[in-house]
């Protein structure tokens, strides 16, 4: 009887010493809920890999407008002639219409990131709810049974060895509550992590903004001075003569190479033996390269202050700095590269007698030897080379002479 007193005894001593360690867990919890505490930025791996990779490659980008920027400063700058100046400022144009493609990836990524954090967000307050509910319903079962179920439960213990057992019992349920509200603490900082992170990233966006927007008046002025470094060779007869002798000169090269090139990939065609079915042939019927309108036609065209005539051997087409460039027919590009004249420029072979060649590009996307298809993006416009302002230039060759493109389109 003594022995069963003093098991009682302890039976309850230990129950109320559990049932104050619950009512202290709880307690903790409601004070951690009004007062979170800061939680690691949950990341998604993906999206920001390749943000860091565009981030890489702007410091490369900003490092070489460095250097470029160094040069216009240099005072063998000056020295140089008109032309070769434009050359310099077509650079650094280039330069800057990179970095703001890169900086609009950026952003496109930062988009989607923001998507990302957003389900994640929603998906970690569903799992709170989820926790919240079964701690709950496990709270409410402590309320209507409370310590005195754990005091039946002991003091039913029949002896010693019982009472052990039966302690052992409660314990595994106390471990158990404990979980369930552990499981519910890390539901909440989920939560509080996933929100912090869509936060941050959302300030990183606007930061991305704004640098696309400083990079954009940046690239409006660089045209600016590179268009007012053309007109003001234009604005002498003597120097707008040689320069249009100049552009004559290498638009002529041009098309001896752009003949030679055809020739030869002819040649290599027939040697080949290639059916017409294998070989890339355009349909004759051009598409327009860039949507606008023409700003200069084909022909012979007069000098606006000295009425001097020019021949204009392509058309001018009015889009604005950026734009994507289409191929005009479906062909292989045989030439991808860079002049004083064109600037930037691309020209594809159709195989059927017509060559199209799209000049003054910010950036050529297609290199020498690829095959391209109708409509495919080859290049965005520019200012690159002789020009007053973005545009594309574009001429069309049949049987190896410049013929006016808009009886093709």
């Amino acid at each position: 009887m003594k022995n069963k007193l003093i098991a009682r005894i302890i039976a309850i001593i230990l129950a109320l010493v559990m049932f104050i360690s619950i009512f202290a867990i709880v307690f903790e919890f409601l004070a951690g809920a009004a007062s979170p505490k800061h939680a690691p930025v949950f990341i998604s791996s993906s999206p920001q890999a390749q943000i860091n990779k565009l981030r890489e490659e702007k410091q490369e980008l900003e490092r070489a407008k460095r250097e470029i920027q160094s040069r216009i400063n240099d005072i063998e700058f000056e020295r140089m002639s008109q032309v070769a100046q434009k050359e310099v400022l077509d650079d650094r144009i280039i330069l800057t219409g990179r970095e703001i493609e890169s900086i609009s990836e950026v952003i496109d990524l930062y988009e989607l990131l923001i998507i990302d954090k957003e389900l994640e967000v929603v998906a970690a307050q569903y799992r709170v709810r989820e926790q919240l509910e079964i701690y709950k319903s496990r709270v409410r079962s402590m309320e209507e049974n409370g310590i005195i179920t754990y005091l039946e439960i002991l003091f039913d213990s029949t002896s010693f060895s019982d009472l052990l057992a039966r302690w052992d019992f409660i314990g595994d349920i106390m471990r158990a509550d404990e979980r369930l509200f552990m499981n519910l603490q890390a539901a909440r900082d989920e939560v509080r992590a996933y929100e912090e992170s869509l936060r941050l990233t959302k300030i990183e966006l606007e930061q991305e903004k704004n640098h696309l927007y400083d990079r954009e008046l940046e690239l409006a002025e660089q045209l600016v001075h590179a268009t007012e470094l053309i007109n003001q060779i234009m604005e002498n007869l003597e120097s707008e003569q040689a320069l249009y002798d100049q552009v004559t000169e290498e638009a002529e090269k041009v098309q001896v190479e752009i003949n030679r090139r055809v020739e030869e990939q002819r040649r290599e065609e027939e040697r080949r033996r290639l059916t017409e079915a294998q070989r890339v042939v355009g349909t004759g019927q051009l598409i327009w390269p860039v949507s606008g309108p023409v700003v200069s036609g084909f022909g012979v065209r007069r000098h606006p202050v000295f009425g001097v005539q020019r021949m204009h051997r392509g058309i001018d087409i009015a889009a604005a700095h950026g734009t994507s460039i289409l191929a005009a027919d479906t062909g292989t590009v045989i030439r991808s590269g860079f002049n004083s004249s064109y600037g930037n420029f691309i020209v594809v072979n159709h195989s059927n007698g017509m060559t199209t060649l799209y000049a003054h590009l910010n950036a050529r996307l297609v290199d020498e030897g690829v095959r391209v298809n109708r409509g495919q993006l080859i290049g965005r416009v520019g200012s690159t080379g002789i020009s007053t302002g973005p545009h594309l230039h574009f001429e069309v060759s049949f049987a190896g002479s410049r013929v006016n493109p808009l009886r093709y389109m």
